[in-house]
């Protein structure tokens, strides 16, 4: 059996997502930001930094996400990943690593606009910065799939994309980019199951303006 430690709207939706395109039978356990539940000892011993995913699979246990689309990949559905020495392989893995680029600055501003409530905890000059940075890593992506056929890089790139409308306006190839990873039943399927927004409750989180002087 495997099984899936999940949090709606964080990067374990990535693992989701993939279980989907893959069709494997999964049992999803959902756990919360806003109780003790990524802190209890059980779950520190898979994910010993308390968070999402994790993962039981093939009587292992696994938490990063992008070790486990690519181990999924190679394990499970070899048509969503490009193999060693295989024409497209170096797209493959610079896509899967370059959505790490993106969810840094994801990250970052998750921090400033949701994490840190009150509002002096907040960098404004953050806050503009990481959106241009953001903006600017999106004219990289897309509209096509990165290597050629769908595969896992595109779930991480994927899903970074599907945050990053909620704080930029997406450049046209990334626009649609997501148009196209949101036509697959798989995501749609993915997406049903994702749970009550819990992290993004907002549509779209603005730049601060700047003040005149």
């Amino acid at each position: 059996m495997i099984r899936l430690w999940h949090v709606s709207q964080s990067r374990s939706f990535r693992v989701l997502w993939a279980l989907e395109e893959l069709g494997l039978d999964y049992e999803l356990r959902r756990c919360s930001f806003f109780d003790k539940s990524l802190r209890a000892p059980d779950h520190l011993a898979r994910s010993p930094a308390g968070r999402v995913p994790a993962l039981e699979v093939d009587g292992l246990e696994m938490c990063e996400s992008g070790a486990i689309l690519l181990y999924l990949a190679e394990g499970h559905g070899r048509q969503l990943r490009v193999a060693e020495g295989q024409p497209g392989r170096a797209q493959f893995l610079q896509a899967l690593h370059y959505a790490e680029t993106l969810g840094a600055h994801l990250a970052n501003l998750t921090q400033h606009h949701i994490v840190l409530r009150e509002a002096w905890m907040r960098s404004d000059t953050v806050m503009r910065l990481e959106a241009m940075r953001l903006e600017a890593a999106l004219r990289a992506v897309g509209p096509e799939w990165a290597a050629g056929d769908f595969t896992v890089a595109d779930i991480a790139t994927g899903y970074a994309v599907w945050i990053a409308q909620r704080f930029v306006i997406l450049p046209p190839g990334a626009a649609a980019y997501l148009e196209n990873c949101q036509a697959r039943p798989a995501f749609q399927r993915a997406l049903a199951r994702d749970g009550v927004a819990e992290i993004y409750t907002r549509p779209f989180y603005p730049q601060p303006e700047k003040e005149d002087r």
